[in-house]
């Protein structure tokens, strides 16, 4: 299992990221456009699985000497090897309810399932009872619509219902303390959301900066390193593949140009690095931080 937790600083904002767990995915699943023949060869260099990709679950705590912030919240324990999360904050010295803000990037399990107490599924509850959820609006709407439109997925369609039911399940659960962002909206001092849509039509990236330092949290907008350095290769949980890839040079562009801390949910932990463009096109992971 991952290594728990890494603490480091963003200026005055205090960060550890926690690890919730991991899952191993088939790889097509993660690079589903990539030329095989390419994409054995960089697994191979990299001494990585061939058939699945390791892939942690990754949560970002924030703690600005005010405010305690979590962004993303795990899967939770729908699965044997995640649900780690409130130990890793009990390990921090943060119990559920000292959180007062929650971010969820977007509504996929891996993301939101840490989010609701499902120990009584019928009355399912925030497992943060004073925080605001924090999420976009094209999101909940996406999701709680009823007419989600999955057809861009290139997932077995048993896992998308299920990612479905999960988001619809969790949003109703938590809708007495959503706050919805419809644009770039700053959630607490220092804490910018920024919209970062493809992955999901709502999901969000976040940008911390404090006395000269920044870091940008890309959320799921890239999911492996090998994405950096083939930015054009897709992820098979984009809803718009397409877009996805646009905004991930988007991010990465400015992240390379401004010389920030860069943080992916499902990077090798700790998660955290810098990037910096390649002469043969896309970027290169730098990871650590602190």
């Amino acid at each position: 299992m991952p290594a728990g937790s890494h603490r480091f600083e963003i200026g005055t904002i205090g960060c550890t990221v926690l690890s919730d767990g991991y899952a191993s995915y088939p790889t097509p699943w993660f690079f589903p456009n990539a030329d095989p023949q390419q994409l054995s060869r960089e697994l191979a260099s990299r001494r990585a699985p061939q058939e699945t990709v390791l892939c942690p679950y990754t949560c970002l705590l924030v703690e600005t000497g005010r405010h305690v912030m979590l962004v993303d919240t795990g899967f939770g324990a729908a699965s044997p090897t995640s649900g780690a999360i409130l130990a890793r904050l009990e390990m921090a010295g943060i119990r559920p309810k000292d959180v007062d803000t929650v971010v969820l990037t977007h509504a996929h399990p891996d993301h939101i399932g840490g989010a609701v107490d499902m120990s009584r599924p019928k009355v399912p509850r925030p497992m943060f009872p004073n925080a605001r959820y924090v999420i976009s609006e094209l999101e909940w709407e996406f999701w709680m619509d009823g007419h989600a439109d999955r057809g861009g997925l290139r997932l077995p369609a048993e896992l998308q219902v299920g990612m479905e039911s999960t988001a619809r399940r969790s949003l109703t659960a938590l809708r007495h303390q959503l706050e919805i962002v419809e644009c770039e909206t700053e959630v607490l001092p220092g804490v910018r959301v920024i919209p970062a849509p493809g992955h999901t039509p709502g999901h969000l990236a976040l940008l911390l900066s404090s006395a000269g330092h920044q870091l940008i949290n890309v959320g799921d907008a890239a999911v492996h390193p090998l994405h950096l350095e083939h930015p054009d290769w897709e992820n098979g949980f984009d809803q718009a593949g397409g877009r996805a890839v646009e905004t991930r040079r988007e991010l990465l562009e400015r992240a390379a140009a401004e010389n920030m801390y860069v943080m992916g949910f499902h990077f090798p932990f700790p998660s955290v690095g810098r990037v910096a463009a390649r002469e043969a096109g896309g970027w290169e992971w730098r990871p650590g931080a602190g």
